[in-house]
């Protein structure tokens, strides 16, 4: 399976995060990237650089303005006499409205943003758009007639919405390879996340599209992060009505629990009689995860990977969440060796 990277993932290092009340070093870092690298050259993997593309593609699933605003906001922030990581102070919640964003860069930011935990720097949006092409080249080499691809996309994600940012993520790059699959002449396309942390942008990104399904199975938001989606009534409206499947799980789901619903998970593609599929490979789900709860033993990675190669699809994996860095390179390796033997 080729491996689709680039080193300007490193341009991003956010420094410091809000944590549950707390300024902390970010789990979300440069290191993250590394491990896998090193897992997947060690198991023979081959590394292929994503090649450049235009940022028309990230204008599919994003708002246009969101994405100026990430292409401009450290400069701006930079103008008012100020560097280092922006994270926001004020959001527009309840009774504040969300009609208009703010002229000034701290407005702009708190509008765009949904927490205090996604920061970015000078090298952000560098790092962003280099992920997404990550994605984008991998969606190309499936085009192209490959089994299955794998982006090593940093930052991640998935919880990145059509105009918001949060949760470590700033572009969809799972959302951004999905489009560009449909774009080639796919006709249905399913999203499986399999990440901790409920995919709330990719749910939003495909909420009332009926040609994407949208599959998270995640911890439930009644006591995990992102807390305000994820819930299993949450189903699509409009064309997207019925296309979108949560399988929340209590905190400390095990094996015999996660695997129950990662089989509602695949049935429910299986019916889809999707053409092709885009995985958010989230980690996270291991159980020396800082950041998460459940108890998922590294073991049992490889399985993930050899029940979801079952599909049978044309698939591109695309990287998400994991925060034990030191483990994060096996459990990766994990579910690609087994999706590679399976196929």
């Amino acid at each position: 399976m080729r491996v689709f990277h680039s080193p300007l993932h490193a341009r991003h290092d956010g420094g410091v995060e809000l944590h549950r009340g707390q300024l902390v070093p970010c789990f979300e870092m440069p290191a993250r990237a590394d491990y896998i690298a090193r897992a997947l050259r060690d198991v023979g993997h081959a590394f292929v650089e994503a090649a450049e593309h235009d940022d028309s593609r990230l204008a599919r699933v994003h708002d246009a303005a969101f994405v100026d605003f990430l292409r401009t906001a450290h400069a701006r922030w930079r103008e008012e006499g100020r560097d280092g990581s922006m994270l926001p102070s004020g959001f527009p919640a309840r009774s504040l409205r969300r009609d208009r964003v703010p002229a000034g860069i701290n407005g702009a930011m708190g509008y765009y943003a949904f927490d205090a935990g996604t920061p970015i720097v000078g090298g952000t949006w560098t790092a962003a758009r280099a992920s997404a092409h990550c994605a984008l080249s991998a969606a190309e080499d499936v085009l192209s007639g490959s089994t299955a691809a794998y982006a090593l996309c940093r930052p991640p994600g998935h919880h990145a919405a059509r105009s918001a940012y949060g949760g470590y993520c700033f572009l969809n790059n799972a959302a951004i390879a999905a489009q560009r699959l449909r774009d080639g002449g796919v006709e249905r396309v399913a999203v499986l996340d399999v990440d901790y942390h409920h995919g709330n942008g990719t749910q939003d990104i495909f909420w009332t599209r009926g040609d994407v399904l949208t599959v998270s199975i995640h911890g439930t938001p009644e006591t995990e992060y992102p807390w305000f989606l994820g819930f299993d009534d949450e189903t699509g409206e409009g064309d997207g009505a019925g296309g979108n499947l949560n399988l929340p799980l209590p905190r400390g789901t095990d094996w015999t629990a996660y695997t129950a619903a990662l089989e509602t998970a695949l049935a429910a593609i299986r019916r889809f009689q999707a053409g092709a599929l885009v995985v958010s490979l989230g980690v996270d789900t291991f159980e020396g995860d800082p950041i998460s709860a459940f108890r998922l033993g590294a073991d049992r990675f490889p399985q993930i990977g050899a029940r979801i190669a079952a599909l049978g699809l044309p698939t591109v994996l695309v990287q998400e969440g994991g925060y034990a860095v030191a483990e994060i390179g096996l459990n990766v390796a994990g579910v690609l060796g087994a999706f590679t033997e399976a196929r």
